[in-house]
């Protein structure tokens, strides 16, 4: 089950050709058409299409009954520009590869080979390639999808790299390992007037004056304590952009954040309580929709252990780690299977995550894979 230098070679210009041909969630088509590509390459016994939308799925099946092992990377890219001189840099305009997700993919086309050459002993590896992660639409759609049924999983797995934490170096932990958060819009409804006469309108500028301060004063608790809470404005507008006219209409954007969902169902019922109440004292009509939203990523403890000996059998660094703020749509395959996701170093110094200069490090494609494989080996022969 290893790699040679001829297969990390052609990882790596896979890899680069996935990074110069971004698309961003649900729009995956030509990305998923050459996931396929690669993997009818490395044989496996099924490649289901078309999962959650664009998803793709590879399984290779062992000669005795066993669990089944997933392993997931994520298809899409994000709507940033890429601020790049590299030979492969993105060459679809306003859009790029900014999380990483080229080198997730690399990191699983690197077990398809291997299991080409000797499938699992026993049990199945399936390598789903899933689509929209970066708006939390995702992992839903692909659990909702019918096709994905007999593929369920009885352990999942996901690494995602992390800059910040030195090359190579992983980062592990059980429970919590990425908060849930949803995207609330709020929008207030009133009357426009002439600027001249405001006052016989209805405008949403006093209830939003009174709400931007008034979600920020909802952040509380830290990670640690597994109470945290965040709710941040992230956009705002009112009426037409007119001289002339007082607003009569507005719209607030508030992200909110919280460990577990069951505190984000509170936190979101305490959100839209405290809108219908500035609404109400000014008059206004309040109507709510819900985008981009992420369950929370809370590793179990027996797949968490699993990755630690797959960690140390391969001789890597590695460290009991921190949960992060960012949220991360893997979680919702805990709700089927023991699943477990950890951390995989880009570099102390490496640009961040959704930079228009980040670029994937080549390098994690091999440790990636080695822990992946382990796990599998461990658990299926």
């Amino acid at each position: 089950m290893t790699l040679t230098a001829s297969d990390l070679a052609d990882l790596t210009l896979w890899r680069r050709h996935l990074h110069a041909m971004p698309e961003v969630s649900g729009e995956e088509h030509e990305t998923a058409a050459e996931v396929v590509r690669f993997l009818e390459t490395t044989e496996p016994d099924v490649i289901v299409t078309g999962l959650g939308g664009t998803g793709v799925a590879a399984v290779f099946s062992g000669h005795a009954p066993g669990p089944t092992v997933m392993f997931r990377a994520e298809l899409d890219g994000l709507p940033i520009a890429e601020i790049s001189d590299l030979p492969y840099r993105s060459q679809i305009a306003g859009k790029g590869h900014m999380c990483g997700h080229d080198g997730h993919m690399a990191t699983l086309g690197a077990l398809a080979l291997a299991f080409r050459r000797r499938r699992p002993a026993r049990g199945r590896v399936v390598l789903l390639f899933q689509p929209a992660e970066e708006n939390g639409a995702g992992a839903a759609a692909v659990l909702a999808d019918a096709k994905f049924k007999p593929l369920t999983p009885d352990f999942s797995f996901a690494l995602h790299n992390m800059p910040g934490i030195a090359l190579g170096r992983s980062w592990i932990k059980d429970g919590p390992a990425n908060c849930a958060s949803s995207g609330l819009m709020i929008r207030l409804t009133g009357k426009t007037a002439h600027a001249s006469m405001p006052e016989t309108g209805i405008s949403p500028a006093p209830a939003i004056a009174t709400l931007i301060p008034a979600f920020a004063a909802l952040a509380k608790g830290t990670l640690d304590d597994g109470d945290l809470t965040l709710a941040t404005v992230t956009h705002v507008t009112i009426g037409e952009a007119a001289f002339g006219i007082a607003p009569g209409d507005g719209e607030i954007w508030v992200t909110l954040r919280t460990v577990s969902d069951d505190q984000m169902a509170a936190l979101k019922e305490k959100a839209e309580r405290m809108a219908r109440e500035a609404a109400e004292a000014h008059g206004l009509g309040v109507t709510f929709r819900y985008h981009d939203e992420f369950g929370h990523c809370r590793n179990d403890a027996e797949a968490a252990a699993m990755i630690r000996r797959a960690i140390a059998a391969e001789e890597l660094p590695f460290e009991d780690g921190k949960a992060f703020r960012a949220s991360e749509d893997f979680g919702r395959f805990g709700t089927v299977s023991k699943s477990a996701m950890f951390f995989l170093g880009s570099g102390e110094n490496h640009p961040a995550l959704h930079n228009p200069d980040y670029d994937f490090p080549d390098a994690l494609i091999e440790i990636g894979a080695r822990i992946f494989l382990r796990i599998a080996e461990d658990l299926l022969g």
